[in-house]
């Protein structure tokens, strides 16, 4: 059977930097299981496991275009420190922000005095992602997974519907 849009894929993957930093792997833990046609997947990565079957190796770069987006100078902002009121901030936090284009999510890249530089950019933009991957399983989704748009364990979803 091969990876194609409503089957459930198995894989193990290592992704790097394009300069060969580890950025996550599977292959010392549980691999990755997802839907394909879900967006689960970074769309290059998605587009490069269609049609692939049990077995399949490959190495792929994914340009930031079909990854995690350029990245938008503009969506690195200094908000005043008060915004965060009584907190203890530091470089590397995550908050949730509302913006004029909806909920975003920004990292504390920086703080200046009364300042606190914020980044809406994806972590990862801006890169491009070398993929070593390999295809473990490929099955036939479930209705139930195509309903809630998601593979489900032994256990179920472990969520209510």
């Amino acid at each position: 059977m091969k990876i194609s849009n409503k089957t459930v894929a198995t894989i193990h993957f290592t992704v790097c930097s394009a300069d060969g930093t580890q950025i996550d792997s599977s292959k010392d833990a549980e691999p990755m299981v997802f839907l394909q046609g879900s967006h689960f997947l970074i769309q290059g990565l998605e587009d490069e496991l269609e049609g692939k079957t049990v077995g399949d190796k490959f190495v792929i770069d994914i340009p930031p275009e079909q990854g995690y987006g350029i990245r938008h100078d503009e969506l690195v902002q200094a908000v005043p420190k008060t915004m965060f009121e009584d907190m203890d901030v530091e470089p590397g936090m995550t908050f949730r922000a509302t913006t004029d284009e909806g909920e975003q999510s920004v990292m504390i890249v920086d703080i200046q005095d009364d300042q606190v530089i914020v980044d809406g950019n994806h972590p990862l933009s801006g890169l491009t992602l070398n993929f070593d991957v390999e295809v473990l399983e490929v099955r036939e989704a479930t209705e139930s997974e195509l309903e809630h748009g998601h593979p489900h364990t032994e256990g179920g979803c472990g969520h209510a519907h």
